[in-house]
Parts: C-alpha cells; sequence; structure tokens
C-alpha cells in the first residue's frame, strides 16, 4: 500500500510514476481552485493508470463525479480496488476505452466536463479536438507530453507532424516544447471557434506538462502566437510575427535567424490562478514552485542557461543570484525559471548578461 497526498492506494500491474507527484499535486490544487470558483468539479482521467489521480481528485479536491478511463482492461481489478470508496458512494464509474472515443462520446452525450486529465505518453495532440469538445467552456484542460526529443528540434519532420510546427534545437528548447504544446492546443481550440488560457506550465526532467482554461473567444493574436528565432552565431533570441517572416535577421550581426514555430509566445502562467493554487498549499517546496512560476509568467520566450553566459563570454560564471541580483540593480527584470534549474529570464539580451557576469567576476578578483 502507497501513499501520496491524503491518499492510500495499490500499483498492482498498473502504471504508476512517482516522480511525476509534483505535477499531480499541481493538478488537485488548481482543481480546487476551480471548485471554490464555481461551486462544483466534474473530472474526467482520459488515461488512469492505477487511479492515484482520480482518487486524489474526489478526495482533495472534493470532485463531485469522477469518470476513471484506462485503456488497459487488464489492470481493471486494481483500478476498482483503488476507486471503490467513489465507486461505493455512486460519484464515478470506470471504463476501459480509447480516449478519443470517451472524449467523442462524451461531446455526443453532452456530458461535459470541468477538469480533463489527459496523462498520455508521447504527445497529446491526436486527442485535442475530441479533449476540447468534451471541456466545459471555462474548464481546465491538462496536458501531458513526454515527446521532448521531437519538440527540442531533435526530429523536425516529426514535429511538424505532430504539432503543426518546425521545432529546431537551441539553449531554451524546453521552453519551446511547452511553447509549442500550447500553442497546438490554441489552435485547435481557434478551429472550434474558441480559445484557451495557459494557467501554469511545468517540466519535471523527462515530463513536459501544460493546464489550460477553455475560453469561449479565439486567443491567437499576431503577437502571442509566431515563431521564435534564435542566432547561432551570438545566442541572441527574437520573437517574430507572420509579417516578419520575410525579413528574419538578427539585431546584433544581421545574419538569418534559424526560426522555430508557430506556437505560443505569450505568458506562461496565469499569475493570480498560482497565487490562488499557493495559498492552498502547506507544503513549503511546492509553493516555492509556484512562486518562482508566478514571477517568469509574463518574460519574453526563452531563458538564458549560466552555461551558455559562461561559453558565449568564454568565462566561469559567477553564482546565478549574483548575477539575477546584479541585472535588477540595472534596471533590467530579471528571475530564476522554474525550466531549468541552471538559467535566468531576463529582458536584457545577452552581451548584456555577459558584460554583468565578467564585471562582477572582476570585482572577485
Amino acid at each position: 500500500m502507497l501513499t501520496e497526498g491524503q491518499v492510500k492506494f495499490e500499483v498492482g500491474n498498473a502504471f504508476y510514476n512517482p516522480k511525476g507527484q509534483i505535477s499531480r499535486d499541481l493538478g488537485v490544487l488548481a482543481a480546487r481552485v476551480y471548485r471554490a470558483e464555481n461551486g462544483q468539479l466534474r473530472v474526467l482521467d482520459a488515461m488512469a493508470g492505477c487511479g492515484v489521480r482520480s482518487l486524489r481528485y474526489y478526495d482533495e479536491s472534493e470532485a463531485d463525479w469522477v469518470l476513471a478511463n484506462e485503456g488497459n482492461p487488464e489492470v481493471g481489478a486494481v483500478l476498482r480496488a483503488n476507486l471503490n470508496e467513489i465507486l461505493a458512494a455512486g460519484r464515478g464509474k470506470i471504463s476501459h476505452d480509447n480516449a478519443d472515443r470517451v472524449f467523442s462520446q462524451c461531446y455526443c452525450d453532452r456530458d461535459y466536463y470541468d477538469l480533463i486529465d489527459l496523462d498520455s505518453f508521447g504527445t497529446p495532440t491526436p486527442y485535442l479536438s475530441t479533449a476540447l469538445r468534451a471541456l466545459k467552456l471555462n474548464g481546465l484542460l491538462y496536458l501531458t507530453s513526454t515527446d521532448g526529443r521531437t519538440a527540442t528540434g531533435h526530429q523536425c519532420d516529426r514535429s511538424l507532424a505532430a504539432y503543426g510546427a518546425f521545432a529546431r534545437n537551441h539553449p531554451a528548447a524546453q521552453e519551446q516544447v511547452l511553447r509549442l504544446l500550447i500553442g497546438a492546443v490554441q489552435q485547435q481550440a481557434a478551429i472550434l471557434g474558441w480559445g484557451v488560457q495557459p494557467m501554469f506550465s511545468l517540466f519535471l526532467g523527462q515530463t513536459y506538462r501544460v493546464m489550460v482554461r477553455l475560453r469561449p473567444k479565439s486567443a491567437l493574436t499576431p503577437q502571442n502566437y509566431g515563431f521564435l528565432g534564435y542566432c547561432h552565431h551570438c545566442g541572441e533570441y527574437q520573437a517574430v510575427s507572420w509579417r516578419k517572416l520575410g525579413n528574419c535577421l538578427c539585431p546584433q550581426d544581421t545574419r538569418s535567424l534559424t526560426l522555430s514555430g508557430p506556437m505560443w509566445l505569450g505568458a506562461l502562467h496565469d499569475r493570480d490562478f498560482l497565487r490562488s493554487m499557493q495559498h492552498l498549499t502547506e507544503e513549503t517546496k511546492t509553493r516555492d514552485l509556484l512562486q518562482i512560476m508566478a514571477a517568469e509568467a509574463d518574460f519574453p520566450p526563452y531563458f538564458y542557461t549560466m552555461g551558455e553566459i559562461g561559453r558565449r563570454g568564454k568565462l566561469d560564471v559567477p553564482k546565478r543570484s549574483r548575477l539575477l541580483q546584479a541585472l535588477q540593480e540595472q534596471g533590467y527584470r530579471a528571475v530564476p525559471t522554474s525550466i531549468n534549474a541552471r538559467a535566468i529570464k531576463t529582458n536584457a539580451d545577452l552581451a548584456a548578461c555577459i558584460a554583468l557576469a565578467k564585471k562582477l567576476l572582476s570585482q572577485v578578483i
């Protein structure tokens, strides 16, 4: 018997990843915020595994109804055992079907959900259209991607098929995965005449998770949906709009930029929503993570790694905290990023970061 959050469960022959607990913690907190805002919570756990997510949404987020779908019927016994309390109370059911068919059936039955958790293996893009149709307007869609190699630019042709975007590799490619995923769901929502608003975005080593809220109006604009340009010569980034595609030159040395996209270029997180989540948790690590995410929410769509600053500047980098302080003292916005523990987000360019790093090192000497 294992314990996670406030629930006990068995894994048996079902899938369970203990390293993913923080993503489940954030999902539960988001669900609690939603329930407090709306007075109800119906959850569809599309790929339930052993059922720990479903159980936590029911127990910790006080879900009124939980549909736990697991495509593999061989784990049905352990799933039913873990969700026995829900089933006995008549507040949920279990199904064993393809997630796409479950979403389509919910749409046909007008059985819409407040929160859909789609914890898929690989990319979730094949399910986006039907998942959106099963979601209530203003409901939450929680997506998982483990397809980092494709979206970080190591398989460009595959990224075109999966995301409708061309992904190229660069030092901030981890953030690119999140932005490609948000862009893909934005585009699918726009086809239906809707939009989505990112609530938060999370990177967990090999797993990327994004939670978005479905909105009744398309959110795509030339400012928030476009391309990210990277200069391999100087290491600088630039957001590029559709109308500027014919003139994609690095502002530093006028060389051509390498473009990735289209992708979401707007805010990665909703700061107010994250603060509401913070108020509901007593876990110090979770509160600290949410605080970092809130601080980085509206920064440019890339980051600079300390290693890249050192490599480009041919120097041993100072501590990240010292460089952040120096940038802030110079009037720049600068914060740590939740995506990479050895990177910074700032509105300063890379050259300014390198110059300040050199200045800090000279002061030490």
